[in-house]
């Protein structure tokens, strides 16, 4: 490609496109684009030499540590000047990309599967499952964090949040246990990130419950809890599947299921009563 043809080319589309980008598209190293520049406009001794150090390192460095090259080889400039000179030729590093973030709290804290999918009880308050899952129908993702116990079935706490992190279980953690008598209690969950976190690890021994986790990656360890929220989505939501939802409508069915399924809803395996229908009859 004749070099005046693309430089007018890039001319064109740079308002709407990166110089890599168009470079990358018409198969062009950035480094020839720039000589191409510098015959065509004329560079400066100066851009001269600071396009040199950034074709040399591949364009990997940014403009503190040209700046300290140029240093070292007599030439003193402030740290903005070289920052605009390369910003004037895009020829800025590559920038890493971020780690994600930990989770506040996080710490890996793995134990063993104590339920080994042994999900009967005989008495309530002995085994609880706990998970969290999406409920993508409103106009943002929301997320349900539920607390069941294994004894009938009962959903002892619960929380919909807009963010799915350590707090979330932390607080549908602290209503379970507002409600009963937990020394002792199994609590089992999955390894997500938010049952491994420190607090919600410490929060659980302060209140005398032992936790549990699924092996990774089986979802048959904690069956009962995911079989919950499936049933809480066909039966409370995919029937409306195109219909449009606000977040508060979305709040107010999960509400709504919640009750019908603790107090209305028959389980064969409860004789067809109810979860609390049978945990008061059984008291």
């Amino acid at each position: 490609m004749e070099p005046a043809l693309f430089l007018e080319l890039v001319d064109l589309f740079k308002a709407k496109y990166s110089i890599t980008m168009i470079c990358e598209c018409m198969g062009v190293p950035r480094s020839t684009y720039y000589r191409w520049c510098h015959k065509e406009i004329g560079m400066t001794e100066l851009e001269k030499e600071i396009l040199a150090i950034c074709e040399q390192l591949k364009f990997r460095i940014g403009h503190r540590t040209v700046r300290g090259l140029l240093k070292n080889n007599g030439t003193k400039l402030n740290r903005k000047t070289v920052q605009r000179i390369m910003q004037k030729y895009n020829l800025q590093c590559r920038v890493k990309p971020k780690r994600a973030k930990k989770m506040a709290g996080e710490s890996n804290l793995i134990v063993p599967n104590l339920l080994e999918q042994n999900f009967k009880s005989d008495a309530p308050n002995q085994k609880w499952v706990t998970d969290i899952t999406y409920l993508p129908f409103g106009e943002s993702m929301l997320y349900l964090s539920t607390i069941l116990d294994l004894y009938n079935n009962e959903i002892i706490a619960y929380k919909v949040s807009d963010t799915q992190n350590a707090q979330l279980v932390l607080d549908t953690l602290e209503m379970a246990c507002q409600k009963r008598h937990t020394a002792g209690t199994i609590l089992h969950s999955d390894q997500g990130a938010q049952y491994t976190s420190r607090a919600f690890q410490l929060t659980t021994k302060e209140n005398g419950i032992i936790t549990s986790m699924s092996r990774k990656g089986n979802c048959f360890d904690n069956a009962v809890i995911e079989s919950f929220h499936s049933s809480l989505k066909s039966e409370e939501f995919y029937t409306l599947e195109r219909v449009r939802l606000t977040n508060a409508i979305v709040q107010q069915k999960t509400e709504d299921y919640m009750y019908y399924y603790n107090y209305i809803r028959p389980f064969q395996k409860l004789n067809c009563h109810s979860p609390i229908e049978y945990r008061t009859m059984a008291a």
